[in-house]
């Protein structure tokens, strides 16, 4: 299993190691950053202090799907605030007809180009969604 140390990424990356490799994936799997996918949208409100959600991909085709990477330790063993909020950004989305699908960081780094292309197949084999 590749880990977080093993990869490199560029200095002016803005984003997790897992989201890096995430948005490299989606790049191999032929889709164009930009015009196939957003990273890091500011979608209702972006980072604010309360209500807003950033989400790591939104994908123009097709274009009712969008990607989170979810952290373990921080969306999972943080504590219930994280996971409501998870769930509170899901059904934001649905409310947009957006299917907002998430990838653990530890799934992604053993096999990224599964979990990536389960994802853009609207599967989701995280632990917030059962997987």
């Amino acid at each position: 299993m590749t880990t977080q140390t093993d990869i490199q990424v560029p200095a002016d990356w803005v984003g997790s190691i897992p989201e890096y490799v995430a948005y490299q994936t989606f790049v191999k799997l032929g889709l164009e950053p930009g015009q196939d996918f957003t990273y890091q949208s500011p979608l209702m409100g972006g980072r604010l202090d309360k209500g807003g959600f950033v989400i790591d991909f939104l994908f123009t085709e097709p274009p009712d799907l969008a990607v989170n990477v979810q952290g373990v330790y921080y969306h999972y063993e943080f504590g219930v605030e994280a996971k409501a909020r998870d769930l509170m950004a899901r059904s934001a989305l649905a409310g947009q007809n957006i299917t907002l699908v998430f990838i653990d960081d530890d799934d992604l780094l053993s096999d990224p180009t599964y979990y990536c292309r389960e994802a853009l197949n609207y599967q989701d084999h995280s632990r917030l969604g059962g997987g």
